[in-house]
């Protein structure tokens, strides 16, 4: 017959058990798409976004990747990455479009398509940086469709969820940002817009990972409070059953 003390460890680590197998699935999960991570969201300022590939198509090594930029965006000026040549596609605007500064424009980038060197392997990630003005509009989502072409097959992250539609259960979401309000002083754009340094690329590179990080953490202290109900158990059970009917008597 089970003790109490037996099933409340069982208990614990039955808990314990679940919770680890959540937060697999989580860390899973938040590798498997291709996202976006801005270094800030706020209206009006420039923005350095970096787009995560963390694997090919079911085991194909990827040779390029398309990403479209949202309507609300004018352009968008690539980081230079070694292992991917890079190009701008432009498109005709069907009238003109005035900007902030009262100028107007009849062409927009419409797209950024890196083309690996060498194709990216499966189990290999890479991140590519892109640099934007985010637009005058707080509470609005952008969306950057991305169509990563492999050696064999392709997959196209263009999925947007519907109103009321969870955006997780979506098969190929397409990378998004909510733009905030704007921030009392933002940067000019030539501090957006030089080269970036070799840290602040090696942060941008892995910062789409930051929620993994987490995630792994969380399981690391779910297993250790499992660890340490298991060792409470033993020594417990090492204990003489009669020390308690002892003590009783001893009083």
């Amino acid at each position: 017959m089970k003790t109490p003390f037996l099933r409340r460890t069982l208990t614990a680590a039955a808990a314990t058990g679940s919770a680890a197998a959540l937060l697999l699935a989580a860390a899973g999960g938040a590798a498997a798409h291709v996202g976006v991570t801005p270094d800030k969201t706020s209206a009006n300022s420039y923005a350095l976004l970096t787009f995560g590939i963390p694997h090919g198509c079911d085991g194909s090594g990827t040779t390029k990747v398309a990403i479209t930029l949202p309507p609300e965006l004018n352009d968008a000026q690539p980081t230079v990455n070694p292992n991917w040549t890079v190009e701008k596609v432009t498109e005709q605007l069907p009238e003109p479009k005035k900007l902030a500064d009262g100028t107007s424009i009849t062409k927009r980038t419409s797209q950024i398509v890196y083309t690996a060197k060498a194709p990216l392997e499966h189990q290999l990630r890479d991140a590519l940086v892109l640099s934007v003005k985010l637009p005058d509009a707080p509470g609005s989502t952008l969306y950057f469709p991305t169509f990563q072409t492999c050696e064999t097959g392709q997959t196209d992250w263009s999925e947007i969820a519907r109103d009321g539609q969870d955006p997780h259960s979506l098969a190929a979401p397409a990378p998004s940002l909510t733009v905030t309000e704007e921030e009392a002083s933002t940067e000019g754009h030539g501090a957006a817009a030089t080269a970036v340094p070799l840290a602040t690329e090696q942060a941008a590179a892995t910062a789409d990972g930051g929620a993994d990080a987490r995630s792994w953490a969380g399981l690391g202290a779910g297993l250790a409070g499992l660890v340490l109900g298991g060792a409470a158990f033993i020594r417990s059970a090492g204990r003489p059953s009669g020390t308690g009917s002892n003590n009783a008597t001893g009083g």
